[in-house]
Order: C-alpha cells, then structure tokens, then sequence
C-alpha cells in the first residue's frame, strides 16, 4: 500500500511540475464555481546594481573564486543543516554565456557539481548542438543547496541565495543569460509570467541580456518541446554572432 502511495505521489508530482513549466499555475477546486481572472502580470523593476550594469566594465574586482571562498560552508539558510554538498558553479568563470537553473538535484547535491544527473546530460546536447563544450560555458543554479525532497525554494532561501548568484554574475560578466526553467526566469525577472510566456524572447538582466527557456527536465518528460528549445539556442547564438555547430 505503501509503495502505491509513494508512486501516486510522485506521479502526481511530476504531473503538476509539467503543468506549472507550460504556464498553469491554478486548478479549478470544484464545479459550479465561478473562476475569477487574476489582474495581468506585469514583471517588476529590479534594483540597479551600484555599477548599473553588470555587463562591461565594473568597478568590482571580486572573481569567482572568492566568492566561493566566502561562502565557506554556507549556513546563510536552512538548507544548510540539510544538503550534503554546497553547489556552487562550475565552468569557464569568463564565459559570454552563463546557464541558470532552479536548485541542485539528489545528484548534483552528492557530486557538488550543478546538471550532472540526466536533465544535466540532455543540456550537456544543448550545449555542444550550439558549437561549445561545457566547459566553455559557466552552469549554476539559483539555490546552492538542494531543497529536501526536490520541493520548490522558499522566499527565505531564494533570499539568501539572491545576492551571491548576482555577484557571481557579476563576476563573470557574461554577454547572455540563460534561465532554464520557470522558477529561474521568474526569479531573475521578477515575475510571475510563466515560462511558456517569457521564451522566445530577450529580456533585460542588470544590462545583460536574458534569455529564458524550458528546463531540461521538463524536456525529458516532453520531448516535442525540444524544438523550442532550440529556437531559442538559435537566438542566443545569433545575438553572440555564432553559427550551430555543423551549419
């Protein structure tokens, strides 16, 4: 009974992750209820930086590695007293482009490193189907530490984890952002638009652009969405003025 609980539970929790990554972020409670609209959405102003932009020149010298040297073992939230393994980053720290994902897996909390668990291997394709290996581009996530269970990041965590993702790129300055994923996207833009509503398009990051698409784990559960995905690789590469690889 036990066993079948586990798997309804499951089920259903990657049935309701598929519906929040298309745009769905409500259902109906019942029947004979009349569904209010809620107002529009509109993405909120983010603070400028004290150097305006992220992107050029900064007058911050911090790399990297110093932040991560400050972070130490991170105790800043309670994901500290659970994880196994802060994860940080990894990849070239002077990369034009930097991937952000949502929040380490059981994977990435063992190894220490962000994407290494199979959503991790499929953005491993992405990467190397625009022309560039991984260790060319930068990877992190907005939480460094992984969220027991997989549950979504609570405002305290994203609130503590906020300012070291924005020295981080800070640090690297790159010359585009990818945000793989709703939370990601809402995260650095502020909003509440889902993802379905955000991609396809460049937004506005500090002065760097942004460019949000489907997590790679959405596209394991939904292959047909790889091909806009794609689309959307297409533009970054464009804006960098690449050619995918094997065009």
């Amino acid at each position: 009974m036990a066993t079948e609980l586990n798997f309804l539970i499951s089920s259903l929790k990657g049935y309701l992750v598929e519906l929040r990554e298309t745009g769905v972020d409500g259902l109906p409670y019942g029947y004979g209820v009349e569904r209010v609209a809620p107002p529009p959405v509109v993405a909120e102003e983010l603070p400028r930086l004290e150097t305006n932009d992220i992107s050029g020149s900064a007058t911050g010298s911090e790399t990297v590695a110093q932040i991560r040297l400050e972070l130490g073992g991170c105790q800043r939230c309670q994901l500290g007293g659970t994880r196994t393994n802060l994860v940080f980053g990894a990849g070239n720290e002077k990369s034009e482009i930097v991937f952000v994902g949502e929040a380490p897996g059981r994977d990435e909390d063992l190894k220490g490193e962000p994407f290494v668990g199979e959503a991790g291997q499929l953005l491993t394709k992405i990467i190397q189907a625009m022309g560039l290996a991984r260790e060319d581009v930068y990877i992190c996530n907005v939480l460094k530490c992984r969220p027991p269970n997989n549950r979504n990041p609570q405002p305290e965590e994203i609130e503590a984890c906020q300012p070291i993702l924005l020295r981080q790129l800070q640090a690297i300055s790159p010359k585009i952002i990818i945000a793989l994923g709703t939370f990601a996207a809402q995260t650095l833009l502020r909003t509440r638009a889902p993802i379905s509503q955000l991609r396809g398009r460049i937004h506005d990051y500090h002065g760097i652009p942004l460019m949000p698409t489907f997590h790679p784990a959405f596209l394991l559960r939904n292959p047909g969405k790889k091909r806009e995905v794609w689309e959307d690789m297409k533009q970054v590469l464009k804006l960098l003025g690449r050619e995918p690889a094997g065009s």
